[in-house]
Protein backbone atom coordinates (compact mmCIF):
# COMPACT_ATOMS: atom_id res chain seq x y z
CA UNK A 1 0.00 0.00 0.00
CA UNK A 2 2.91 2.31 1.28
CA UNK A 3 4.44 1.37 -2.75
CA UNK A 4 1.04 2.20 -4.45
CA UNK A 5 0.72 5.74 -2.52
CA UNK A 6 4.31 6.80 -3.33
CA UNK A 7 3.58 5.78 -7.50
CA UNK A 8 0.89 7.57 -7.27
CA UNK A 9 1.73 10.54 -5.82
CA UNK A 10 4.61 10.76 -8.13
CA UNK A 11 2.56 10.06 -11.50
CA UNK A 12 0.32 13.04 -10.16
CA UNK A 13 3.32 15.68 -10.15
CA UNK A 14 4.84 14.43 -13.03
CA UNK A 15 1.78 15.26 -15.14
CA UNK A 16 1.31 18.20 -13.21
CA UNK A 17 4.50 19.22 -14.08
CA UNK A 18 4.60 17.87 -17.92
CA UNK A 19 1.22 19.36 -18.60
CA UNK A 20 2.35 23.16 -17.54
CA UNK A 21 5.11 22.90 -19.77
CA UNK A 22 3.15 22.38 -22.68
CA UNK A 23 0.52 25.19 -22.08
CA UNK A 24 3.26 27.34 -21.62
CA UNK A 25 4.01 26.54 -24.81
CA UNK A 26 5.80 23.34 -25.30
CA UNK A 27 6.94 21.42 -28.46
CA UNK A 28 5.45 18.66 -29.82
CA UNK A 29 8.15 16.50 -29.05
CA UNK A 30 7.12 17.80 -25.26
CA UNK A 31 3.84 16.96 -26.11
CA UNK A 32 5.01 13.15 -27.59
CA UNK A 33 7.14 13.24 -24.04
CA UNK A 34 3.79 13.62 -21.96
CA UNK A 35 1.96 11.14 -24.04
CA UNK A 36 4.76 8.82 -23.16
CA UNK A 37 5.10 9.71 -19.91
CA UNK A 38 0.79 9.31 -18.94
CA UNK A 39 1.50 5.67 -20.53
CA UNK A 40 4.72 4.77 -18.62
CA UNK A 41 2.83 6.26 -15.31
CA UNK A 42 -0.48 4.18 -15.83
CA UNK A 43 2.16 1.34 -16.34
CA UNK A 44 3.70 2.40 -12.93
CA UNK A 45 0.92 2.33 -11.08
CA UNK A 46 -0.73 -0.76 -12.35
CA UNK A 47 2.26 -2.43 -11.64
CA UNK A 48 2.21 -1.12 -7.87
CA UNK A 49 -1.18 -2.26 -7.12
CA UNK A 50 -0.61 -6.25 -8.77
CA UNK A 51 2.60 -5.97 -6.55
CA UNK A 52 4.86 -5.77 -9.63
CA UNK A 53 3.26 -8.56 -11.51
CA UNK A 54 1.33 -6.43 -14.47
CA UNK A 55 4.05 -6.88 -18.11
CA UNK A 56 6.64 -7.68 -15.64
CA UNK A 57 7.15 -4.04 -14.42
CA UNK A 58 7.74 -2.98 -10.90
CA UNK A 59 7.58 0.87 -9.50
CA UNK A 60 10.53 3.13 -8.92
CA UNK A 61 11.06 2.99 -5.37
CA UNK A 62 12.66 6.25 -3.51
CA UNK A 63 15.50 5.78 -1.27
CA UNK A 64 15.97 7.58 1.72
CA UNK A 65 19.49 5.40 3.13
CA UNK A 66 21.83 7.99 2.23
CA UNK A 67 24.73 7.24 4.59
CA UNK A 68 27.63 8.94 3.78
CA UNK A 69 28.60 11.64 1.39
CA UNK A 70 32.42 11.71 -0.29
CA UNK A 71 33.71 14.20 -2.35
CA UNK A 72 31.57 13.95 -5.42
CA UNK A 73 30.20 10.25 -4.09
CA UNK A 74 27.24 9.29 -1.86
CA UNK A 75 27.01 6.23 -0.47
CA UNK A 76 23.40 4.27 -0.18
CA UNK A 77 22.63 1.32 1.85
CA UNK A 78 19.51 -1.03 1.48
CA UNK A 79 18.99 -1.00 -2.14
CA UNK A 80 17.40 -3.31 -4.19
CA UNK A 81 19.53 -4.76 -7.19
CA UNK A 82 21.46 -2.01 -7.71
CA UNK A 83 23.18 -2.23 -11.21
CA UNK A 84 26.82 -1.15 -12.67
CA UNK A 85 26.49 2.44 -14.86
CA UNK A 86 22.69 2.82 -13.39
CA UNK A 87 21.36 6.57 -13.21
CA UNK A 88 20.27 7.96 -10.21
CA UNK A 89 17.70 11.01 -9.63
CA UNK A 90 18.81 12.39 -6.58
CA UNK A 91 15.80 14.96 -5.18
CA UNK A 92 17.17 17.33 -2.15
CA UNK A 93 15.06 18.66 0.28
CA UNK A 94 14.26 21.88 -1.68
CA UNK A 95 13.12 20.10 -4.77
CA UNK A 96 15.88 20.18 -7.03
CA UNK A 97 16.99 17.10 -8.68
CA UNK A 98 20.48 15.88 -9.63
CA UNK A 99 21.86 12.91 -11.87
CA UNK A 100 24.09 10.46 -10.92
CA UNK A 101 25.70 7.10 -11.88
CA UNK A 102 26.11 3.85 -10.15
CA UNK A 103 29.77 3.74 -9.92
CA UNK A 104 29.97 0.67 -7.39
CA UNK A 105 27.94 -1.81 -6.02
CA UNK A 106 28.59 -4.12 -3.02
CA UNK A 107 25.58 -6.70 -2.29
CA UNK A 108 22.71 -4.06 -1.32
CA UNK A 109 25.43 -1.32 -1.16
CA UNK A 110 25.89 1.35 -4.05
CA UNK A 111 28.57 4.75 -4.81
CA UNK A 112 26.88 6.96 -6.88
CA UNK A 113 28.87 9.57 -8.60
CA UNK A 114 26.70 13.00 -8.92
CA UNK A 115 27.65 14.88 -11.85
CA UNK A 116 26.47 18.32 -10.71
CA UNK A 117 27.98 17.85 -7.41
CA UNK A 118 27.30 16.65 -3.39
CA UNK A 119 26.83 20.53 -1.87
CA UNK A 120 23.58 20.66 -0.05
CA UNK A 121 23.21 16.74 0.00
CA UNK A 122 22.50 15.40 3.59
CA UNK A 123 21.71 12.27 5.28
CA UNK A 124 18.22 12.19 6.24
CA UNK A 125 16.18 14.87 3.50
CA UNK A 126 17.78 13.15 0.42
CA UNK A 127 15.34 10.51 -1.59
CA UNK A 128 17.54 9.12 -4.24
CA UNK A 129 15.49 7.00 -7.51
CA UNK A 130 16.70 4.13 -9.41
CA UNK A 131 15.96 4.30 -13.02
CA UNK A 132 17.29 1.32 -14.33
CA UNK A 133 18.64 3.39 -17.75
CA UNK A 134 22.16 3.84 -18.66
CA UNK A 135 23.54 7.59 -19.34
CA UNK A 136 21.90 8.64 -22.66
CA UNK A 137 22.46 11.56 -24.18
CA UNK A 138 20.33 13.12 -27.19
CA UNK A 139 21.59 13.88 -30.84
CA UNK A 140 20.65 15.80 -33.97
CA UNK A 141 22.16 16.79 -36.31
CA UNK A 142 20.85 20.84 -35.43
CA UNK A 143 23.16 20.85 -32.76
CA UNK A 144 25.72 21.96 -35.08
CA UNK A 145 26.09 25.89 -34.38
CA UNK A 146 24.81 25.24 -30.55
CA UNK A 147 26.23 25.70 -26.99
CA UNK A 148 26.05 23.54 -24.75
CA UNK A 149 27.28 22.96 -20.97
CA UNK A 150 29.17 20.18 -19.90
CA UNK A 151 26.27 17.87 -19.07
CA UNK A 152 25.02 18.50 -22.85
CA UNK A 153 22.58 21.24 -22.10
CA UNK A 154 21.90 24.35 -24.38
CA UNK A 155 23.51 27.24 -22.99
CA UNK A 156 23.03 30.00 -25.82
CA UNK A 157 19.32 30.73 -25.31
CA UNK A 158 18.20 28.94 -27.44
CA UNK A 159 15.10 26.03 -27.87
CA UNK A 160 16.16 22.73 -26.50
CA UNK A 161 17.43 20.38 -29.47
CA UNK A 162 14.69 17.99 -31.04
CA UNK A 163 16.52 14.74 -30.43
CA UNK A 164 16.89 12.17 -33.39
CA UNK A 165 18.38 9.56 -31.31
CA UNK A 166 19.50 8.54 -27.91
CA UNK A 167 22.26 7.48 -28.00
CA UNK A 168 24.56 5.75 -24.84
CA UNK A 169 27.60 8.16 -23.86
CA UNK A 170 30.09 5.23 -23.74
CA UNK A 171 29.45 4.74 -27.01
CA UNK A 172 29.06 2.19 -29.48
CA UNK A 173 31.19 -1.32 -29.34
CA UNK A 174 33.67 -1.51 -32.68
CA UNK A 175 34.48 -4.21 -34.44
CA UNK A 176 38.46 -3.82 -35.66
CA UNK A 177 38.32 -6.05 -38.50
CA UNK A 178 35.64 -3.34 -40.00
CA UNK A 179 37.91 -0.46 -39.21
CA UNK A 180 39.52 1.45 -42.28
CA UNK A 181 43.43 2.07 -42.16
CA UNK A 182 42.72 6.18 -41.85
CA UNK A 183 44.08 7.90 -44.82
CA UNK A 184 43.22 11.54 -46.68
CA UNK A 185 44.73 14.65 -45.33
CA UNK A 186 42.47 17.10 -42.91
CA UNK A 187 43.89 20.68 -43.57
CA UNK A 188 44.41 22.95 -40.77
CA UNK A 189 45.92 25.48 -42.35
CA UNK A 190 49.22 25.73 -40.27
CA UNK A 191 51.89 25.61 -42.18
CA UNK A 192 53.84 23.08 -39.46
CA UNK A 193 51.24 21.29 -39.16
CA UNK A 194 49.78 20.24 -42.73
CA UNK A 195 53.44 20.34 -44.51
CA UNK A 196 55.50 17.85 -41.71
CA UNK A 197 53.33 16.69 -39.37
CA UNK A 198 50.02 15.85 -41.69
CA UNK A 199 46.63 14.71 -39.90
CA UNK A 200 44.92 11.89 -41.09
CA UNK A 201 41.22 11.43 -41.60
CA UNK A 202 40.68 8.91 -38.49
CA UNK A 203 44.03 9.75 -36.27
CA UNK A 204 44.21 10.86 -33.06
CA UNK A 205 47.35 13.12 -32.25
CA UNK A 206 47.45 15.81 -28.71
CA UNK A 207 48.60 18.89 -28.62
CA UNK A 208 50.99 19.17 -25.89
CA UNK A 209 51.10 22.31 -24.34
CA UNK A 210 51.70 23.78 -20.83
CA UNK A 211 50.69 26.48 -18.48
CA UNK A 212 51.09 30.18 -20.49
CA UNK A 213 51.16 28.54 -23.74
CA UNK A 214 49.00 30.09 -27.29
CA UNK A 215 47.33 26.42 -26.86
CA UNK A 216 44.00 27.96 -27.06
CA UNK A 217 44.74 30.39 -29.97
CA UNK A 218 46.03 27.31 -31.83
CA UNK A 219 42.98 25.58 -31.49
CA UNK A 220 40.47 28.25 -31.87
CA UNK A 221 42.79 28.82 -35.27
CA UNK A 222 42.32 25.13 -36.24
CA UNK A 223 38.44 25.49 -36.11
CA UNK A 224 38.19 28.34 -37.73
CA UNK A 225 40.68 27.16 -40.95
CA UNK A 226 40.43 23.24 -40.76
CA UNK A 227 38.76 21.57 -43.75
CA UNK A 228 39.26 18.84 -46.83
CA UNK A 229 42.26 19.32 -48.99
CA UNK A 230 40.82 21.41 -51.80
CA UNK A 231 43.30 20.81 -54.82
CA UNK A 232 43.70 24.23 -57.13
CA UNK A 233 42.13 22.87 -60.04
CA UNK A 234 38.92 22.02 -57.94
CA UNK A 235 39.36 18.55 -57.53
CA UNK A 236 39.07 17.37 -53.99
CA UNK A 237 41.93 15.67 -52.38
CA UNK A 238 41.93 12.13 -51.55
CA UNK A 239 40.65 9.23 -53.11
CA UNK A 240 38.12 7.90 -51.57
CA UNK A 241 38.06 4.28 -49.39
CA UNK A 242 37.06 0.71 -49.70
CA UNK A 243 37.00 1.24 -53.55
CA UNK A 244 33.02 1.38 -54.16
CA UNK A 245 30.97 2.92 -51.22
CA UNK A 246 29.16 0.40 -49.52
CA UNK A 247 25.83 0.92 -48.10
CA UNK A 248 25.38 0.15 -44.51
CA UNK A 249 22.12 -2.15 -44.08
CA UNK A 250 21.67 -0.36 -40.74
CA UNK A 251 22.00 2.39 -38.48
CA UNK A 252 23.42 2.62 -34.82
CA UNK A 253 19.50 2.55 -34.15
CA UNK A 254 18.96 -0.62 -35.63
CA UNK A 255 16.88 0.89 -39.17
CA UNK A 256 17.33 0.45 -42.39
CA UNK A 257 19.67 2.78 -43.60
CA UNK A 258 18.84 4.60 -46.96
CA UNK A 259 21.84 5.00 -50.02
CA UNK A 260 23.82 7.63 -49.70
CA UNK A 261 23.65 9.72 -52.85
CA UNK A 262 27.33 10.96 -54.61
CA UNK A 263 29.03 13.71 -53.19
CA UNK A 264 30.43 16.69 -55.04
CA UNK A 265 33.09 19.06 -54.10
CA UNK A 266 30.67 21.53 -52.73
CA UNK A 267 28.90 18.99 -50.60
CA UNK A 268 32.64 17.37 -49.28
CA UNK A 269 32.89 20.75 -48.09
CA UNK A 270 29.63 21.09 -46.22
CA UNK A 271 30.31 17.17 -44.45
CA UNK A 272 33.36 18.64 -42.56
CA UNK A 273 32.11 19.34 -38.84
CA UNK A 274 34.34 20.20 -35.32
CA UNK A 275 33.04 18.84 -32.08
CA UNK A 276 34.69 21.20 -29.64
CA UNK A 277 34.52 20.54 -25.76
CA UNK A 278 36.26 22.26 -23.38
CA UNK A 279 36.90 20.77 -19.67
CA UNK A 280 37.57 23.14 -16.43
CA UNK A 281 37.99 26.50 -18.56
CA UNK A 282 37.69 29.88 -17.10
CA UNK A 283 35.47 32.50 -18.17
CA UNK A 284 37.70 34.34 -19.50
CA UNK A 285 38.41 31.27 -21.98
CA UNK A 286 35.27 30.36 -22.71
CA UNK A 287 33.88 33.55 -23.57
CA UNK A 288 37.05 34.01 -25.80
CA UNK A 289 36.18 30.39 -27.55
CA UNK A 290 32.61 31.75 -27.55
CA UNK A 291 32.97 34.83 -29.31
CA UNK A 292 35.34 34.15 -31.76
CA UNK A 293 33.79 31.30 -33.06
CA UNK A 294 30.45 33.46 -33.76
CA UNK A 295 32.29 36.83 -35.03
CA UNK A 296 34.13 34.64 -38.11
CA UNK A 297 31.05 32.20 -38.67
CA UNK A 298 32.62 29.09 -38.02
CA UNK A 299 30.34 28.20 -35.63
CA UNK A 300 27.73 26.97 -38.07
CA UNK A 301 29.63 24.27 -38.25
CA UNK A 302 30.88 23.98 -34.33
CA UNK A 303 29.14 21.81 -31.59
CA UNK A 304 30.50 23.26 -28.89
CA UNK A 305 30.35 21.63 -25.00
CA UNK A 306 31.69 24.00 -22.35
CA UNK A 307 32.54 22.96 -18.62
CA UNK A 308 33.88 25.91 -17.04
CA UNK A 309 36.10 25.84 -13.55
CA UNK A 310 33.42 25.99 -11.24
CA UNK A 311 31.17 23.84 -12.86
CA UNK A 312 30.97 20.24 -10.61
CA UNK A 313 34.32 18.57 -11.02
CA UNK A 314 32.97 15.25 -11.90
CA UNK A 315 31.04 16.53 -14.66
CA UNK A 316 34.20 16.58 -16.84
CA UNK A 317 34.56 13.12 -16.69
CA UNK A 318 31.49 12.79 -18.85
CA UNK A 319 32.18 16.07 -21.34
CA UNK A 320 34.32 14.09 -23.40
CA UNK A 321 32.34 10.99 -24.07
CA UNK A 322 29.20 13.06 -24.72
CA UNK A 323 31.34 15.62 -27.34
CA UNK A 324 32.81 11.81 -29.26
CA UNK A 325 28.93 10.18 -28.52
CA UNK A 326 27.93 13.60 -31.06
CA UNK A 327 30.70 12.94 -33.14
CA UNK A 328 29.92 9.44 -33.89
CA UNK A 329 26.23 9.95 -34.65
CA UNK A 330 27.27 13.10 -36.80
CA UNK A 331 30.28 11.15 -38.66
CA UNK A 332 28.76 7.19 -38.76
CA UNK A 333 24.86 8.55 -39.47
CA UNK A 334 25.11 12.08 -41.23
CA UNK A 335 28.28 11.06 -43.29
CA UNK A 336 30.62 13.96 -42.49
CA UNK A 337 34.20 14.42 -41.47
CA UNK A 338 34.27 15.20 -38.06
CA UNK A 339 37.17 16.89 -36.29
CA UNK A 340 37.20 16.38 -31.93
CA UNK A 341 38.84 19.00 -30.00
CA UNK A 342 39.23 18.17 -26.45
CA UNK A 343 40.77 20.51 -24.24
CA UNK A 344 41.83 20.45 -21.40
CA UNK A 345 42.73 16.40 -21.07
CA UNK A 346 45.04 17.05 -17.66
CA UNK A 347 41.91 19.01 -16.27
CA UNK A 348 39.97 15.49 -17.08
CA UNK A 349 42.93 13.63 -15.54
CA UNK A 350 42.40 15.75 -12.59
CA UNK A 351 38.69 14.99 -11.93
CA UNK A 352 39.57 10.93 -12.45
CA UNK A 353 42.05 11.66 -9.66
CA UNK A 354 39.44 13.19 -7.56
CA UNK A 355 36.96 10.37 -7.83
CA UNK A 356 39.32 7.57 -7.15
CA UNK A 357 40.70 9.46 -3.97
CA UNK A 358 37.34 9.96 -3.32
CA UNK A 359 36.92 6.28 -3.11
CA UNK A 360 40.12 5.59 -1.46
CA UNK A 361 41.64 3.68 -4.00
CA UNK A 362 45.01 2.76 -4.09
CA UNK A 363 47.32 5.75 -6.01
CA UNK A 364 49.25 5.10 -9.21
CA UNK A 365 51.78 7.57 -10.34
CA UNK A 366 51.38 11.05 -8.86
CA UNK A 367 48.36 10.34 -7.13
CA UNK A 368 46.78 9.28 -10.54
CA UNK A 369 44.42 6.20 -10.03
CA UNK A 370 46.40 2.92 -11.71
CA UNK A 371 43.33 2.78 -14.43
CA UNK A 372 44.25 5.93 -15.98
CA UNK A 373 45.80 4.31 -19.18
CA UNK A 374 42.91 2.31 -19.44
CA UNK A 375 40.58 5.36 -19.23
CA UNK A 376 41.94 7.30 -21.76
CA UNK A 377 42.08 4.91 -24.02
CA UNK A 378 37.94 4.74 -23.96
CA UNK A 379 38.51 8.10 -25.04
CA UNK A 380 40.68 8.06 -27.54
CA UNK A 381 40.44 4.78 -29.17
CA UNK A 382 36.76 6.37 -30.34
CA UNK A 383 38.30 7.98 -33.48
CA UNK A 384 38.92 6.06 -36.42
CA UNK A 385 37.18 5.37 -39.96
CA UNK A 386 34.70 2.23 -40.51
CA UNK A 387 34.15 0.02 -43.17
CA UNK A 388 31.03 1.17 -45.48
CA UNK A 389 30.39 4.50 -43.83
CA UNK A 390 31.55 7.66 -45.64
CA UNK A 391 32.26 9.63 -42.33
CA UNK A 392 35.31 9.20 -40.21
CA UNK A 393 36.43 10.93 -36.57
CA UNK A 394 39.48 12.81 -35.71
CA UNK A 395 40.89 13.43 -32.51
CA UNK A 396 42.61 16.52 -31.87
CA UNK A 397 43.16 16.65 -27.81
CA UNK A 398 44.58 19.17 -25.80
CA UNK A 399 46.50 18.74 -22.22
CA UNK A 400 48.76 21.04 -20.64
CA UNK A 401 51.96 19.06 -19.20
CA UNK A 402 52.18 20.32 -15.44
CA UNK A 403 55.70 21.96 -14.96
CA UNK A 404 56.80 21.43 -18.89
CA UNK A 405 57.39 17.35 -18.14
CA UNK A 406 56.72 15.15 -20.87
CA UNK A 407 57.38 12.56 -18.40
CA UNK A 408 54.51 13.35 -16.52
CA UNK A 409 51.87 10.60 -16.48
CA UNK A 410 49.22 12.55 -18.62
CA UNK A 411 51.21 13.26 -21.54
CA UNK A 412 53.00 10.53 -21.14
CA UNK A 413 49.92 7.96 -21.22
CA UNK A 414 48.93 9.68 -23.70
CA UNK A 415 51.65 9.65 -26.01
CA UNK A 416 51.31 5.78 -25.62
CA UNK A 417 47.91 5.41 -27.40
CA UNK A 418 48.03 8.13 -29.82
CA UNK A 419 49.58 8.11 -33.34
CA UNK A 420 52.52 10.96 -32.58
CA UNK A 421 52.24 14.61 -30.98
CA UNK A 422 52.46 18.31 -31.67
CA UNK A 423 54.67 19.83 -29.25
CA UNK A 424 54.15 23.45 -28.45
CA UNK A 425 57.36 25.05 -27.78
CA UNK A 426 58.08 27.55 -24.81
CA UNK A 427 61.47 28.87 -26.23
CA UNK A 428 59.77 29.78 -29.78
CA UNK A 429 56.78 31.46 -27.73
CA UNK A 430 59.22 33.70 -26.02
CA UNK A 431 60.77 34.57 -29.22
CA UNK A 432 57.55 36.27 -30.19
CA UNK A 433 56.68 33.43 -32.75
CA UNK A 434 53.24 32.32 -33.16
CA UNK A 435 52.21 29.30 -33.71
CA UNK A 436 55.22 28.33 -31.83
CA UNK A 437 55.00 24.96 -32.82
CA UNK A 438 57.98 23.04 -32.25
CA UNK A 439 58.82 20.10 -35.45
CA UNK A 440 61.54 18.10 -34.07
CA UNK A 441 59.64 16.64 -31.10
CA UNK A 442 56.80 17.01 -33.12
CA UNK A 443 55.32 13.50 -35.04
CA UNK A 444 52.83 12.01 -36.73
CA UNK A 445 52.82 8.50 -37.34
CA UNK A 446 50.11 8.09 -39.94
CA UNK A 447 51.28 10.75 -42.30
CA UNK A 448 52.76 8.64 -44.81
CA UNK A 449 48.72 7.42 -45.52
CA UNK A 450 47.61 11.23 -45.68
CA UNK A 451 50.05 12.52 -48.28
CA UNK A 452 51.08 12.04 -51.93
CA UNK A 453 49.56 12.20 -55.21
CA UNK A 454 46.21 12.19 -55.42
CA UNK A 455 45.92 13.41 -52.16
CA UNK A 456 48.42 16.55 -51.67
CA UNK A 457 51.12 16.56 -53.84
CA UNK A 458 53.72 14.43 -55.07
CA UNK A 459 56.41 16.12 -53.15
CA UNK A 460 55.31 16.13 -49.74
CA UNK A 461 57.31 13.15 -48.39
CA UNK A 462 60.11 14.38 -49.64
CA UNK A 463 59.87 18.18 -49.05
CA UNK A 464 58.67 17.34 -45.64
CA UNK A 465 61.96 15.04 -44.88
CA UNK A 466 64.58 17.45 -46.25
CA UNK A 467 62.18 20.37 -44.25
CA UNK A 468 63.36 17.94 -41.12
CA UNK A 469 67.28 17.58 -41.96
CA UNK A 470 68.10 21.13 -43.37
CA UNK A 471 66.25 22.23 -39.97
CA UNK A 472 68.36 19.39 -37.49
CA UNK A 473 71.36 20.31 -38.85
CA UNK A 474 70.45 23.95 -38.47
CA UNK A 475 70.40 23.97 -34.43
CA UNK A 476 73.09 21.84 -34.33
CA UNK A 477 75.53 24.42 -36.13
CA UNK A 478 73.60 27.10 -33.94
CA UNK A 479 74.95 25.30 -30.74
CA UNK A 480 78.40 25.05 -32.68
CA UNK A 481 78.75 28.78 -33.39
CA UNK A 482 78.08 29.32 -29.78
CA UNK A 483 81.70 27.56 -29.32
CA UNK A 484 83.82 28.26 -31.85
CA UNK A 485 82.37 31.43 -32.62
CA UNK A 486 80.78 32.25 -36.17
CA UNK A 487 84.12 33.07 -38.09
CA UNK A 488 84.83 29.52 -37.94
CA UNK A 489 81.73 28.16 -39.49
CA UNK A 490 82.33 26.55 -43.17
CA UNK A 491 79.90 28.20 -46.00
CA UNK A 492 77.84 25.38 -45.50
CA UNK A 493 77.25 25.90 -41.90
CA UNK A 494 76.07 29.48 -42.66
CA UNK A 495 73.56 28.75 -45.46
CA UNK A 496 72.21 26.41 -42.26
CA UNK A 497 72.03 29.37 -40.33
CA UNK A 498 70.44 30.96 -42.47
CA UNK A 499 67.63 28.70 -43.77
CA UNK A 500 67.11 28.16 -39.75
CA UNK A 501 66.37 32.04 -39.18
CA UNK A 502 64.40 32.09 -42.30
CA UNK A 503 62.26 28.64 -41.41
CA UNK A 504 61.52 29.83 -38.16
CA UNK A 505 60.48 33.60 -39.05
CA UNK A 506 58.90 32.60 -41.99
CA UNK A 507 57.54 29.05 -42.14
CA UNK A 508 56.73 28.71 -38.68
CA UNK A 509 55.67 31.92 -37.85
CA UNK A 510 51.88 32.31 -38.82
CA UNK A 511 49.24 35.48 -38.34
CA UNK A 512 46.45 33.91 -36.32
CA UNK A 513 44.01 34.69 -38.91
CA UNK A 514 46.19 34.20 -42.13
CA UNK A 515 44.98 30.53 -43.47
CA UNK A 516 47.87 28.81 -45.77
CA UNK A 517 46.66 26.07 -48.26
CA UNK A 518 48.97 23.02 -47.87
CA UNK A 519 49.90 24.04 -51.59
CA UNK A 520 50.54 27.49 -50.13
CA UNK A 521 52.84 26.24 -47.67
CA UNK A 522 54.91 23.09 -50.32
CA UNK A 523 55.51 26.41 -52.45
CA UNK A 524 57.11 28.07 -49.07
CA UNK A 525 59.23 25.14 -48.39
CA UNK A 526 60.82 25.33 -51.78
CA UNK A 527 61.23 28.57 -51.50
CA UNK A 528 63.23 28.67 -48.34
CA UNK A 529 64.99 25.05 -49.56
CA UNK A 530 66.30 27.12 -52.74
CA UNK A 531 68.43 28.57 -49.88
CA UNK A 532 70.75 25.77 -50.96
CA UNK A 533 72.29 24.63 -54.14
CA UNK A 534 70.71 21.58 -55.44
CA UNK A 535 73.42 19.07 -54.80
CA UNK A 536 73.12 20.20 -51.08
CA UNK A 537 69.53 18.53 -50.99
CA UNK A 538 70.10 15.07 -50.95
CA UNK A 539 66.73 13.90 -49.68
CA UNK A 540 65.16 14.70 -52.82
CA UNK A 541 65.19 12.46 -55.68
CA UNK A 542 66.60 14.28 -59.03
CA UNK A 543 62.83 14.28 -61.06
CA UNK A 544 61.16 16.26 -58.29
CA UNK A 545 63.88 19.08 -58.21
CA UNK A 546 64.09 19.19 -61.88
CA UNK A 547 60.02 19.95 -61.42
CA UNK A 548 59.92 22.23 -58.59
CA UNK A 549 63.44 23.52 -57.47
CA UNK A 550 63.52 26.41 -60.75
CA UNK A 551 60.44 27.27 -60.00
CA UNK A 552 59.74 30.76 -59.59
Amino acid sequence: ACGVRVAERETEEREREERGRVLRGGTIADMADLSGLMAQATIDASAAKTGGQAGGCEPHLEYRTVSGVSGPLVVLDRVKSPKFAEIVNLKLSDGTVRRGQVLEVDGEKAVVQVFEGTSGIDNKHTSCTFTGEILKTPVSRDMLGRIFNGSGKPIDDGPEVLAEAFLDIQGMPINPSERTYPEEMIQTGISTIDVMNSIARGQKIPLFSAAGLPHNEIAAQICRQAGLVKHPDGKKGGHGHGGAAAEPEVNLLGEPEPAAAAAGGEEEEEDFAIVFAAMGVNMETASFFKQDFEENGSLEKVVLFLNLANDPTIERIITPRIALTTAEYLAYECGKHVLVILTDMSSYADALREVSAAREEVPGRRGYPGYMYTDLATIYERAGRIEGRKGSITQLPILTMPNDDITHPIPDLTGYITEGQIYIDRQLHNRQIFPPVNVLPSLSRLMKSAIGEGMTRDDHSEVSNQMYACYAIGKDVLAMKAVVGEEALSDEDLLYLEFLEKFESKFVAQGAYETRTIFDSLDLAWSLLRIFPREMLRRINIKTLDKYYSRA
